[in-house]
């Protein structure tokens, strides 16, 4: 691992109240130094304890005064990265930031490359690579529900399960492996009917972590969804309600909305990706045709539709064209305008729609956008329909990162092999070459089977600074 001290901004580059410029290796300490100095000028750092804080000034190399910071000393191995560790604590402009950067990197240190602190921590055996894989997730969550997994994933939830499979598959392993080498000593008579126990157990652990995948890109990701409707049943309104803003145009005039608007938007705990799609109809013009189109595209795309129905108007045939659409769907029916004279019902909505689409049931929701009414009740509806239980069932961990799910599934794979091979009754032998190859497949996920390539592309992907 390379030895030099790196620095970095470890806050965002814009206007606050504070900045970090943290710097971590074997002369962290010495290098701070030799630019932070106390008020009589004197530099106090190399002799002071581990965690403490240090009020001072940074100086330029002609001793004029820089910045007036608060300096956070920490020596390792009981750091973030497990070297010695200054961080400074400056006035928040991006100017004096880059200005403080600029001293600490002529006073001997490097800049560090993006992610290189955590790097440093994974190769320090502070964390594994699921672990450091997490860290840019906490950064990156947008939802409660993906802050909660991602800390949770950061806490080793998954780290923990993927070894503990791991050890059961080495201790397999292990077993047969004396077993050849000692044949005379340790017997493998009737082995294959033990190993069958224990490898449907591990699949069934292999799988269950699988199975979570589809709801942790929806917590990573958010969940794609479609507004769909006929034109002026008030879907524009829906998308700026939710977003709280004025996104979409709203007139009085059908088919306003002729491209898709997308907007990424909270929902209580939850992330969406809302797609405001042009009105459902015949369309009047050649632009109108090819945003209905579009419309149609997205529907196919939708983690969830929601049917906004203009309540004031009778049905129409382009509805059926929208039951179509959502056939066979996660959808909701949002019963639009409850505030004007009814020209339907939601039972009669709800009749048509079931002998449409029969045994397909598609919560129905009473709305109105202009009184700001059903977002909570939307709300409940999208966190039962798509994480029910949330992610207080009993902690288990959620499957968020693509990487992850590949190495589960080729893990799986290869012990699906050993366990044909039990079922053929082949040699032994045969059952070790598939137990480490899945072995291997879970040590990528924590790291220890992880080549250099590997941890370079994860880490390059970090931010500058983590």
């Amino acid at each position: 691992m390379d030895q030099d001290t790196i620095a970095a901004i470890g806050t965002g580059l814009c206007e606050s109240g504070i900045g970090i410029v943290r710097v971590s290796g074997g002369e962290a300490v010495e290098i701070v130094d030799r630019i932070f100095f106390d008020k009589r000028g004197r530099s106090v750092l190399s002799g002071k304890q581990t965690h403490t804080i240090h009020h001072g000034w940074i100086r330029t190399g002609e001793g004029e005064i820089l910045d007036e910071v608060l300096v956070m000393l920490m020596r390792g191995p009981r750091t973030f990265t497990g070297e010695d560790t200054v961080e400074i604590n400056c006035h928040g402009g991006v100017l004096v930031l880059k200005k403080v950067l600029e001293r600490v990197l002529e006073a001997g240190a490097r800049l560090a490359e993006p992610g290189e602190f955590t790097k440093r921590a994974f190769l320090n055996g502070k964390m594994d690579l699921a672990r450091a894989e997490a860290v840019m997730d906490v950064i990156a969550s947008e939802s409660d529900y993906a802050l909660r997994s991602s800390l949770d994933q950061m806490n080793g939830s998954l780290s923990g399960r993927v070894k503990e499979i791991r050890a059961d598959i080495l201790r397999e392993t292990a077993r047969i492996e004396a077993a050849l080498d000692d044949p005379e000593h340790m017997s493998l008579d009737g082995y294959g009917d033990i190993l069958q126990g224990k490898i449907e157990d591990i699949l069934k652990d292999l799988n269950g972590l699988i199975a979570t995948a589809d709801e942790g890109r929806l917590i990573r990701e958010g969940i794609l969804t479609v507004i769909l409707g006929r034109p002026n049943a008030g879907k524009s309104s829906l998308m700026n309600l939710l977003a709280g803003q004025e996104r979409a145009i709203v007139t009085q005039v059908p088919g306003t909305t002729r491209d898709v608007l997308e907007e990424k938007i909270r929902l209580r705990d939850i992330s969406l990706r809302v797609m405001d799609t042009a009105g459902i109809r015949t369309a009047g013009d050649e632009v109108e045709k090819i945003g209905v189109e579009k419309a149609k595209k997205c529907a196919s795309e939708a983690d969830l539709i929601l049917y906004v129905v203009d309540s004031s108007l009778p049905l129409g045939k382009e509805d059926e064209e929208i039951w179509s659409l959502i056939s066979g769907k996660k959808g909701i029916i949002l019963f639009n305008k409850s505030d004007l004279p009814q020209a339907l019902s939601p039972c009669e909505l709800s009749r048509r729609m079931e002998s449409f689409c029969p045994g397909e049931h598609f919560p129905l929701i009473v709305t109105s956008a202009r009184e700001k009414k059903g977002l909570e009740e939307l709300s409940e509806t999208v966190e039962a329909m798509f994480f029910s239980g949330g992610l207080s069932r009993g902690r288990e961990p959620v499957i968020t990162n693509l990487r992850h799910k590949e190495a589960l599934c080729q893990a799986r794979d290869s012990m699906l092999l050993v366990k044909e091979s039990v079922g053929r009754n082949m040699p032994e032998d045969f059952y070790s070459i598939d137990l480490m190859d899945a072995c291997a497949c879970l040590g990528r996920i924590t790291g220890e089977e992880a080549g250099e390539d590997l941890i370079r592309e994860i880490f390059s992907r970090f931010c500058m600074g983590k």
